[in-house]
């Protein structure tokens, strides 16, 4: 399928890029074109006029000062006749009178080319024509060498265009293909993911039907288990769902102004108790009060994300600290535990969709998402995440809001 992209693109931008150059060309060749014959032209008018006012014998005969200008002279009956002038390349040429009267054309005689004009004068012999050639050898010789030069530009220039538009569309398609493949990697991290809960739901779903006349006392293990997977599908398909929406732009983020400290009150008071139940300390360190102008409900749920992180992946006896402070132009709140750490190598990829470490995957049931919905909802109050770790001495958020 990107091959045959990577082809379709090359011939398009070949294709733009030499129908430019080929415009360019022709623009180019007829702007000579016109210079060049609009000087031929003028010389032959200025001759005609001459002719007109002038007379045509003996002496009384204008002076050509231009040696590429020559005058044939036909009389009525289409005899050329003498003018006093060398017309020997037209007296031995197979040369006809002219048939267009008053008008610029070019003539060929004898591999010689002539820009022309014929007009009528009467004389006292009668009406005569008087045809006037001007040699444009010189002219047609310097447009052929303009024609040969923008044909083997364009030649070359289309070659070039061709290796360019290859290159060009390989460098456009590396960002398709790197999205193609995440999005085939997600595909098959959800269906994977999906598919464990919905396995087991089916399973222990199985087992109570082999047993309709169990009671729920004795069932109760299955249907917990049932109940579990269930939360956990359910909160998978939510965070897919929300990852997905956040990929089209179709989440609009409220932004108004709050309390950032009294947030983290809030949140670190409801999370004392499970600490608390699980021996681990959670504190928090905010000295002046914080305003913040963002959607506080994502702030909410990106909070939920770092705490859970934090109280999932430190020991018993473990400690998570929160603290908040504002500077000059920015606020910084970090979240940091004492727990398992994370490799450097690794924290690169922790904000990956459905990235989880081998430390991590025994430590939690999660899908590897929350981090991914952390890093969408910080972008999108256009703050920047540092990730401080280290393995066996824990692991610190650090993340800064800009004030305005």
């Amino acid at each position: 399928m990107f091959q045959r992209t990577h082809l379709r693109l090359t011939l398009l931008n070949s294709l733009v890029f030499f129908v430019l150059i080929s415009v360019l060309g022709t623009a180019l060749y007829s702007y000579m074109h016109a210079r060049l014959y609009q000087e031929v032209d003028a010389a032959l008018m200025r001759v005609a006029e001459r002719i007109v006012y002038g007379k045509l014998w003996g002496n009384d005969v204008p002076f050509l000062r231009d040696p590429r200008v020559f005058i044939v002279i036909w009389n009525e009956k289409g005899e050329m006749m003498d003018m006093n002038r060398d017309t020997t390349i037209f007296t031995q040429a197979h040369i006809v009178p002219p048939k267009q009267m008053n008008e610029l054309y070019d003539v060929n005689i004898e591999n010689f080319y002539f820009r022309t004009i014929a007009i009528e004068v009467d004389t006292e012999l009668g009406k005569i024509t008087v045809q006037i050639l001007r040699n444009i050898n010189s002219e047609r010789e310097i447009l052929n060498q303009l024609l040969l030069i923008i044909v083997t530009g364009c030649v070359i220039g289309g070659l070039c265009a061709i290796a360019a538009g290859y290159f060009l569309a390989g460098r456009a398609l590396v960002p398709i293909q790197q999205a193609w493949q995440k999005q085939q990697q997600f595909v098959s991290d959800a269906s994977h993911e999906l598919r464990t809960p919905l396995a087991v739901i089916q399973a222990k779903t199985d087992l109570l039907f082999r047993s309709p006349s169990a009671t729920i006392k004795e069932k109760i293990s299955d249907i917990s288990v049932i109940a579990k997977e269930c939360r956990r599908l359910s909160r998978l398909v939510a965070n897919l769902l929300m990852l997905a929406r956040s990929d089209s732009n179709q989440i609009e983020v409220k932004k108004e102004p709050f309390r950032l400290d009294e947030l983290l009150k809030e949140m670190v008071g409801h999370y004392a108790e499970i600490a608390s139940y699980q021996q681990k300390k959670i504190t928090l360190d905010v000295k002046t009060p914080v305003q913040f102008t963002g959607d506080k409900e994502r702030i909410h749920q990106l909070l939920i994300i770092l705490l859970d992180n934090a109280m999932k992946y430190t020991e018993d006896g473990g400690h998570i600290h929160l603290s908040c402070r504002p500077t000059a132009s920015s606020i910084i709140l970090e979240v940091q535990d004492n727990g398992i750490g994370i490799a450097k190598e690794e924290i690169p990829k922790i904000f990956d969709r459905f990235y989880q470490s081998d430390k991590a995957r025994t430590k939690s049931d999660g899908a590897g998402l929350g981090l991914s919905i952390a890093k969408w909802i910080i972008e999108k109050h256009n703050g920047k995440v540092k990730v401080h770790s280290e393995l066996g001495k824990g692991t610190r958020f650090e993340i800064i809001f800009p004030k305005r």
